[in-house]
């Protein structure tokens, strides 16, 4: 199963973006600050000595550097909240005395070489003069520190839901598709055995596929349509002539990750509410086709139309397609279902093209055929 944390949610990646941002804040403090230096110069009428200035204003901005590092991975360990409150603010309330004791040590000892103090005053003061510069300082950065650690908190309890759901929704899908399977083969037994081994070989190999799926929530295009091939193999021989199925495929989105068991359900509910109540033979059209960086997934069907499917219902297929949708694209996915021009519906899928690098295990290379759609 993938990650259920976004790459920049993750410990190793997070003490680049702290060093990285502490870095970038204090080299834009330290300009302010040369900055504030040169007015105040230039105000009393005194010419700006760059080299000190500098010198001392960037010594002072990347002392923090470490510190903010220390207090964001302080904050991360050990933050305030509801669990040991006092014991968690003695702690950062400690680490804040600590802080100003650093930085007016580090002023004593790098003095003769940085120049803050032309003749450095006594210990006393200069650890005063710390506490007057640094402790607001710092107590802004446990507080930011705070912000950004909830606010990852926030982040990835959202997405452990969405993925919980998303494997709610999957499990729900999966016995559904089964029970369904079993029910077209047991059709089969008596009727034709040889053909009923043939149905449940071929099933064997559609749940192989899903159970080594199982955790994954895409799959690109080519395993998809491969699985849904297979699917299809086990309908027609149940309906024989009566059911016919007509695929028009885009090679160039065949890499394109979809959600798994995306078409199924949608073209299981084409035959069964479709082409199934009809006396006359049916076809079911499958397409696939990109469309201004989007993939466009089309399953059509010529049977009895949506009066029929409204009063048996969508069942958990297309709802359950629904749902999915929303977890894994938000609003950047549509999902709409009409009447077919000359009779039928016409389910249309539309999502993100993302390519997906993620090689098949066990589903088959084969692909239908390109064949015309209406």
């Amino acid at each position: 199963m993938t990650s259920a944390l976004p790459a920049d949610d993750r410990p190793s990646s997070r003490w680049g973006v702290w060093l990285a941002v502490a870095a970038g804040w204090c080299t834009l403090n330290a300009a302010v600050g040369v900055g504030q230096y040169h007015d105040m110069r230039d105000a009393a009428g005194v010419p700006t000595d760059w080299g000190h200035a500098l010198r001392t204003t960037l010594a002072s901005a990347y002392l923090w550097v470490p510190l903010i590092v220390a207090t964001f991975w302080l904050v991360e360990r050990y933050p305030v909240g509801r669990g040991r409150r006092g014991a968690r603010l003695a702690l950062h309330l400690g680490a804040a005395l600590g802080v100003v004791l650093l930085r007016a040590v580090a002023v004593v000892a790098f003095n003769p070489w940085v120049g803050w103090y032309a003749e450095l005053p006594p210990f006393g003061r200069v650890l005063l003069r710390s506490v007057e510069n640094n402790l607001l300082v710092y107590l802004l950065l446990v507080g930011a520190a705070h912000a950004a650690h909830y606010a990852r908190r926030y982040r990835q309890r959202e997405t452990q839901l969405a993925q919980a759901q998303l494997a709610a929704l999957q499990a729900q899908l999966h016995p559904h598709f089964l029970f369904n399977a079993l029910n077209t083969v047991s059709a089969l037994v008596h009727d034709d055995p040889d053909a009923a081994d043939r149905m449940i070989a071929r099933l064997s190999d559609l749940l192989r596929h899903t159970l080594d799926s199982a955790g994954t929530h895409e799959v690109t295009l080519r395993e998809e349509i491969a699985f849904l091939a297979a699917y299809l193999e086990i309908e027609q021989a149940r309906f024989e002539d009566r059911l016919r199925v007509e695929w028009a495929v885009d090679p160039t989105v065949l890499g394109a990750g979809v959600p798994h068991l995306l078409l199924q359900p949608l073209v299981e509910n084409a035959i069964r509410h479709g082409i199934a109540p009809r006396p006359a033979p049916g076809t079911v059209w499958v397409r696939a086709a990109r469309a201004a960086g989007a993939v466009r997934l089309t399953v059509r069907d010529d049977g009895v139309g949506l009066g029929h499917r409204a009063a048996s219902g969508g069942g958990v297929g297309l709802a359950n397609t629904r749902a999915r949708l929303a977890q894994l694209y938000g609003d950047a996915h549509a999902l709409t279902v009409a009447p077919a021009p000359g009779g039928g519906t016409v389910v249309e899928v539309t999502i993100p093209f993302r390519a997906l690098a993620r090689a098949a295990r066990r589903a088959p290379a084969w692909v239908p055929a390109t064949a015309g759609a209406p």
